[in-house]
């Protein structure tokens, strides 16, 4: 008799086995709820809030740029303006790296600072630092709209990536039609921007009209602030309904026409 037929025998041969793990507490029925309670709403909000980076990610995306904004309003000296805003990012990675915490915003913040510095130090032209924001709200919103109509919206794509499937999601029309909102949350602060700063810079790059302190306000108050609109318009519409996840991490059908709003699986199972 081998070690195998050895271990089976008892539970074969009597049942308590089976009986004993049938009439013992079962920890995969609450592993199933608790994974249930989650919904696609919660998900997003959570990954949302993490791509916003709280208060102080906010901070230190904006501080650089308001520094070289007002500093250029202030002196009219495009080098020394730049020089200001690289001042303040760096000086906000020396406090992230100090206290030994992420500088994922200060980095983001030198990245578009740094670009900006290429466009207006190659022109001459103050104005040429909101060119790179203009052009890549510009691109982004094409390519969010392309996602939603070829009904692959970008938000979708967020949620499988979190739930470890990239196209269960897609199995169920009513979280496809949910990400298709949000993703368009997503463009409308982008489509803004440009409408606004565009006509804006081409002001005054054209010689049209004086508009760089315009065009500094307004890259200011269309940044975060924008941002963060967005971002409370899409916790109110998640906030309508609740997609649930089941076990698998797939999404839970809809389609059940006895099916309660809210309802859970193990609610949905118990009826």
């Amino acid at each position: 008799m081998t070690d195998h037929q050895r271990a089976a025998e008892p539970a074969d041969s009597t049942g308590e086995g089976t009986d004993a793990v049938s009439e013992g507490p079962s920890e995969e029925p609450a592993a199933s709820e608790q994974v249930s309670e989650q919904t696609v709403e919660a998900v997003v909000r959570q990954q949302l809030a993490k791509a916003l980076g709280g208060k102080r990610g906010m901070l230190e995306t904006a501080v650089p740029t308001l520094g070289f904004t007002f500093s250029y309003m202030a002196l009219e000296d495009l080098r020394t303006a730049l020089t200001i805003g690289f001042a303040l990012a760096i000086a906000l990675g020396a406090v992230r790296l100090v206290q030994r915490s992420s500088v994922q915003f200060v980095v983001n913040s030198l990245f578009g600072m740094a670009i900006a510095a290429v466009f207006a130090l190659r022109s001459g032209e103050a104005e040429d630092f909101a060119l790179p924001g203009i052009i890549y709200n510009a691109v982004y919103a094409v390519v969010l709209t392309l996602t939603v109509l070829i009904r692959w919206p970008a938000m979708g794509l967020l949620i499988g990536a979190v739930t470890g499937d990239v196209t269960a999601w897609r199995r169920n029309p009513a979280v496809v039609k949910l990400s298709s909102r949000l993703t368009w949350l997503l463009v409308l602060p982008c489509v803004v921007r440009v409408a606004v700063q565009l006509p804006l810079w081409a002001a005054e790059s054209y010689g049209v009209a004086s508009t760089f302190a315009l065009l500094g306000i307004a890259k200011i108050a269309l940044g975060w602030p924008l941002q963060v609109a967005a971002f409370a318009g899409m916790v109110w519409l998640l906030a309508r309904g609740r997609t649930p996840v089941d076990s698998d991490g797939v999404f839970a059908a809809d389609a059940d026409d006895d099916q309660a709003p809210g309802q859970t699986p193990a609610e949905r199972t118990a009826d």
